[in-house]
């Protein structure tokens, strides 16, 4: 079964080459979205494995969306990407994925 991934991200530019990065994994699956509002109703939809922040949120809005899915998924992976290339995305993702079986 894939790993599903909801990215949220200001900058559509950013958020289109992390989706891009993640379903070129043929063991995930991305879904994303550009507000707190969108990322939430998708959360409630579907039964994600990880969430990640991109950047561009606001302190706010990020602590509004933790406390949100945590609140429907305490087992949830939330991982912050802030950029470096798609061999950094790959090793964040993996390695709190690694961090959750432990």
């Amino acid at each position: 079964m894939k790993t599903k991934i909801l990215v949220i991200g200001r900058h559509p530019q950013i958020v289109s080459v992390l989706f891009r990065l993640i379903n070129q994994n043929p063991d995930w699956v991305g879904t994303s979205a550009a507000t707190d509002e969108e990322a939430m109703a998708l959360f409630e939809q579907e039964a994600y494995d990880l969430v990640l922040l991109s950047s561009g949120i606001e302190e706010a809005s990020e602590n509004k969306l933790r406390t949100f899915f945590l609140k429907q998924n305490p087992t949830i992976i939330i991982v912050q990407h802030y950029g470096g290339g798609s061999g950094l995305l790959t090793g964040e993702i993996l390695q709190a994925m690694e961090n959750r079986k432990v």
